[in-house]
């Protein structure tokens, strides 16, 4: 994997996943607080992220994170982004409804348009939604961390990405605990 490109700036980490059926709200809020369910463990990766500091000088953040949801109704939405909830029965569950959601909203031309700055891009999507991403090359070699199925780890490894086999619902602890290190490892 690539170092960071600016050493001496803060790491810019970008967090990505897909929608989940679990909306915990009924009005109209943020991308990370309307979903529950399978983002959980990712919304605990990021908030991790996010109040981690350095070992060598704990008044400093680790990095600074973002955190992007790809949207059965909206297309790639920042977590901070506002949205309303939409009937489950919308939410994306397999191959075709992920092709479909890409026609009408090309959530892989956001993807490819905001995380071009990233030092490392986690992406904790389903194995099909993962290899639209690689068959449109959206995301930067050598600077990738891809959950995902060990079917498409000979692609992460040709790309430069680390290759973490998908556990559990999103991340799984031991994964989320190794892509915490990454980040340490280029931060310090």
């Amino acid at each position: 994997m690539q170092a960071k490109a600016y050493p001496n700036a803060p790491t810019l980490v970008c967090v990505i996943t897909n929608d989940s059926t679990v909306f915990l709200k009924t009005g109209v809020s943020s991308a990370f607080e309307m979903f529950g369910g399978r983002c959980t463990e990712v919304k605990k990766l990021v908030a991790r992220l996010d109040t981690a500091s350095m070992t060598n000088d704990p008044s400093k953040k680790l990095c600074e994170v973002s955190f992007g949801i790809i949207s059965s109704r909206f297309g790639y939405v920042p977590a901070d982004y506002t949205i309303m909830p939409y009937p489950k029965e919308e939410v994306m569950d397999s191959p075709e409804d992920y092709e479909a959601v890409q026609e009408k909203k090309n959530y892989l031309g956001m993807i490819d348009y905001t995380c071009k700055l990233f030092d490392r891009i986690v992406v904790c999507v389903p194995k099909h939604m993962m290899k639209m991403i690689m068959d449109a090359n959206v995301l930067p070699d050598g600077r990738v961390i891809a959950v995902t199925s060990p079917e498409l780890k000979a692609e992460c490894e040709k790309r430069d990405w680390m290759f973490l086999e998908r556990n559990g619902p999103r991340v799984g602890s031991e994964n989320a605990d190794i892509i915490f290190e990454e980040v340490r490892k280029i931060s310090e």
